[in-house]
């Protein structure tokens, strides 16, 4: 199933939370969805006998523009041999959106590294605490707007 086929069916179950299909970016071809529908979303990609998304390869944070963040879901189809790009996206100030890691357990660790590295909580996730730096460390390395402490626990920040 090519990307409009699937845009197609997304917006025919979730109406205006499927916001927009790109296909003119030099990158994969992406559906921009509500993240406050994500979780149903997600399910609904995974479950569907048509779709069958049985694949989480990867979930990145992304900080998309000047107030904005996004959580970007890699998906693939063993079953089907076909793959999707969605991203949801959400403001600096309050960037929340729900865990998927009850549609697939690999986002567990995904979804920690993005709240990690660039602030993205997902609510209801299981297990959501920093995992590259130490839980003290101040604000979220990856933000272009991050600035980089002159020091941690009494040591100077090598830069």
């Amino acid at each position: 199933m090519d990307i409009n086929e699937i845009y197609n069916k997304l917006k025919a179950v979730f109406g205006d939370d499927i916001i927009e299909l790109k296909t003119d970016k030099p990158v994969d071809p992406f559906i921009i969805v509500n993240p406050e529908k994500i979780n149903a979303i997600c399910y609904f990609l995974r479950d569907e006998e048509s779709l069958q998304f049985d694949s989480l390869s990867c979930l990145s944070g992304v900080d998309f523009d000047k107030d904005n963040l996004a959580s970007v879901y890699h998906l693939y189809s063993y079953a089907l041999n076909h793959k999707l790009v969605i991203k949801a996206i959400v403001p600096k100030e309050k960037p929340e959106l729900p865990t998927v890691s009850d549609v697939w357990a690999t986002a567990e660790w995904h979804e920690r590294e993005a709240y990690d590295m660039m602030g993205i909580i997902y609510t209801g996730h299981p297990d959501l605490r920093r995992i590259l730096t130490p839980e003290d460390w101040e604000g979220h390395p990856l933000r272009k707007d991050y600035k980089v402490q002159e020091f941690y626990n009494g040591m100077k920040v090598p830069y």
